[in-house]
């Protein structure tokens, strides 16, 4: 796999990682998964508790974000970094109401905190890679021969998504 090419793929990369993680120890190890995020793991689960369903539900779309978002890494694909910052913040936002609210344990704004941190570190990533790229007769020009970032109105970068390279 490619590393990351710019400041914002890091933090993709690394939420990517994570999720993968996350998604299968949920998968694997649901208890411990629940431990986490300091919710009760009964010895037996009564009739009509559907805990281990949403666990499985959930983790398997964690599993399934962290290889969306290796797969942006890897082909630096700006526009869903863009995306992720403003849904990271919806995130954060729904999770802190729902502890706010008593719907969630309190240990479970420690997932609306790595959301909102994650949005933050992602948009100061794009807005250093976007300093880092100096113009050049009306063409963005990356800094220098390993850089990869994609510029407003400029040709783009080797490996960059369709939807960015045109633009």
């Amino acid at each position: 796999m490619k590393l990351p090419r710019s400041i914002a793929g890091w933090t993709i990369a690394v939420f990517g990682v994570l999720a993968l993680a996350m998604g299968a120890l949920g998968l694997l190890w649901p208890e411990a998964q629940l431990r986490m995020l300091g919710l009760e793991v009964p010895e037996t689960r009564t009739a009509g508790d559907y805990t281990g369903t949403f666990l499985v539900a959930s983790s398997m779309a964690a599993f399934n974000m962290g290889v969306y978002y290796l797969l942006a890494t890897v082909t630096e694909w700006r526009a869903f970094y863009r995306f992720t910052v403003v849904f990271r913040l919806v995130t954060f936002t729904v999770f802190t109401i729902a502890v706010l609210a008593d719907i969630a344990p309190d240990g479970f704004f420690g997932v609306a905190a790595w959301e909102g941190l994650g949005a933050v570190a992602t948009a100061v990533g794009l807005r250093l890679d976007a300093r880092r790229v100096a113009p050049a007769g009306g063409v963005g020009t990356p800094a220098g021969p390993e850089s990869a970032v994609t510029v407003e109105g400029g040709t783009g970068a080797a490996g960059a998504a369709p939807a960015d390279a045109a633009r």
